[in-house]
């Protein structure tokens, strides 16, 4: 199953924007995204890509859902899910598609998931 997580665009550079996922911020692609973006909206990234803006009216809901998925316990599917989800935002995608840090995007290393985990209290 594949997961995307949302987060507050802090930040917009043409196609890219800074997010900030539950206090750890990341650089996404906004290409894929179904509307303009503005900082203080809210968009549903997956694999370093916004993929939706999340209506004004569905933020709470979003947000509290998400939240309660990574509380379950170490068994729970939906939370390696979601875990793996975060790892993989960690990594930018360039837009000719070549590796992340070729174009000079920096991509995510092991220290940057384990900040994020740890922003996000979760133990793997």
């Amino acid at each position: 199953m594949c997961l995307g997580v949302p987060g507050q665009v802090t930040q917009v550079d043409g196609l890219t924007a800074d997010v900030d996922f539950w206090g750890v911020e990341k650089e996404v692609r906004l290409d894929t995204v179904d509307e303009p973006v503005e900082p203080g909206d809210y968009i549903l990234n997956h694999v370093g890509f916004a993929i939706r803006r999340i209506p004004e009216s569905e933020i709470d809901e979003t947000l509290t859902l998400y939240e309660s998925m990574m509380g379950g316990g170490p068994d729970d599917m939906l939370r390696e899910d979601l875990i793996d989800e975060v790892e993989a935002a960690g990594s930018t995608p360039s837009a000719s598609g070549a590796p992340p840090g070729d174009e000079g995007a920096e991509p995510a290393d092991a220290e940057d998931a384990e900040d994020l985990l740890e922003e996000l209290d979760i133990d793997v």
